[in-house]
């Protein structure tokens, strides 16, 4: 890997994914970063306040600093407050884990939640995680907003998530993606059951203000032992409602002016 500005983001992006801690010797491995490099990276970032070594082993860790700049980024968006009060809505509904994902032009990425599952298994993944296409719901339906050759595309620049990575029933080729892209299109919501780890249901639609492509998706996702499919499929009249009340305010955020769009 060469180029300072690639270097640094693959290591706060390292860093991101540990917060006890990545030693420098792991992060220069891994990121085959020559240890000279990566000693002179790590230091410029912590002389800026994004990076702090441990006390116990010399680890280092992402301080919170780029947290508050994320957090403050999706302040001043409005997505928060805009959409929390429809999320709770419907997480409450669900009595599951309700999710807001943002297109970003080639990519989706989960911005807010709503938690609705009280008691019992729990589903709670990270945020700011960029969703992945081929094996989720939430792929499925966005991808079902588009063309089939940019669909195709996108799928193939991000890769398939397969079985044993993914969950069992993970799709495993293109076409087999495609087919429940199909499929989405024609419901207008996507489905899934195992198929982004096991145990896990979800169900999606995607946001779609009049006159404009789609901005968003909404999730709702558990427990498979609670969210089977006739559960998911009961709980799509109030998916639908709530993103229409999302697309209704998503002319306030500039957030969610980011749809996709063919270039050439």
């Amino acid at each position: 890997m060469s180029g300072v500005m690639e270097r640094t983001l693959a290591l706060l992006e390292r860093l991101a994914e540990d917060v006890r801690g990545v030693p420098l010797a792991t992060l220069s491995d891994e990121l085959d970063i020559p240890r000279s490099a990566t000693h002179r990276l790590l230091a410029d970032l912590a002389a800026l306040g994004y990076v702090r070594q441990t006390r116990e082993r010399g680890d280092y860790v992402l301080t919170t600093k780029l947290v508050s700049l994320g957090l403050n980024y999706l302040k001043h968006s409005g997505v928060v407050d805009l959409c929390q009060p429809i999320l709770d809505r419907l997480a409450e509904t669900a009595g599951e884990l309700v999710r807001l994902g943002v297109v970003d032009v080639d990519h989706i990425t989960w911005v807010a939640l709503s938690q609705g599952a009280r008691a019992g298994l729990r589903y709670d993944p990270d945020m700011g995680l960029d969703v992945k296409l081929s094996c989720t719901s939430s792929g499925h339906a966005w991808l079902a907003t588009l063309e089939e050759d940019d669909a195709i595309a996108l799928l193939t620049r991000q890769g398939l998530g397969k079985p044993p990575e993914y969950g069992p029933k993970a799709p495993a080729t293109i076409a087999a993606v495609m087919k429940a892209v199909a499929q989405a299109r024609r419901q207008g919501w996507a489905l899934t059951l195992e198929t982004y780890a096991p145990g896990l249901s979800a169900l999606s639609t995607p946001i779609r203000p009049a006159g404009r492509g789609a901005v968003g998706v909404l999730a709702i996702s558990g427990p498979t032992v609670r969210l089977s499919e006739e559960r998911l499929r009961a709980l799509v009249p109030e998916l639908l409602a709530a993103a229409a009340d999302i697309a209704h305010v998503s002319a306030a955020s500039p957030l969610f002016d980011r749809a996709y769009n063919r270039v050439g």
